[in-house]
């Protein structure tokens, strides 16, 4: 992954963001004293091209309100990484406190309100494991990717092959 310009994601961002330079981490503290941290880790799923999974965490587990400034410093930093990177992202939801399909809504909508969002594809999915838990993905991709319509492709291949009934 291409090195992120946090002076570019900071001019535009409500929250200031730092990197962990330990961890690779993007963190940011919110107005309600909620510490956030952003991730992108380079991603196998996907063989036709570059994708990173994006993995946001809460990680002090402190409930945040809503709040516009959180879902605004996110899309700095992901339109930031999409600015450096001709790559797919891979958002899949955490689902340890059974969470997962408010978390899947809230992304969706932030998404829907980016301002760049007609320059991208997001395709949320869900994976079923096998006790048929809901698991929510998404494919997330500039549509003038170079690699867009075989990472697509091989995405929705993916999770097909997931979903399928063993025999």
């Amino acid at each position: 992954m291409k090195e992120l310009a946090l002076d570019r994601i900071n001019a535009n961002s409500p929250y200031l963001v730092e990197l962990d330079v330990s961890t690779g981490l993007f963190k940011f503290v919110s107005d309600f004293g909620v510490s956030f941290s952003v991730a992108f880790e380079e991603d196998e799923l996907l063989q036709s091209g570059e994708s990173y999974q994006f993995a946001l965490t809460n990680y002090e587990g402190i409930k945040s309100p809503r709040d516009p400034k959180v879902r605004d410093t996110v899309m700095c930093i992901v339109d930031e990484f999409f600015r450096k990177n001709q790559a797919a992202l891979l958002y899949i939801c955490e689902t340890g406190d059974g969470m997962q399909k408010m978390r899947s809504r809230l992304f969706s909508f932030w998404f829907s309100v980016y301002a760049e969002h007609d320059n991208f594809l997001f395709l949320p999915q869900i994976v079923y494991d096998e006790e048929e838990n809901e698991n929510y993905a998404a494919l997330i991709i500039r549509r003038d990717n170079p690699r867009f319509n075989d990472l697509v492709s091989e995405f929705t291949n993916t999770i097909t092959l997931l979903n399928g009934k063993p025999d």
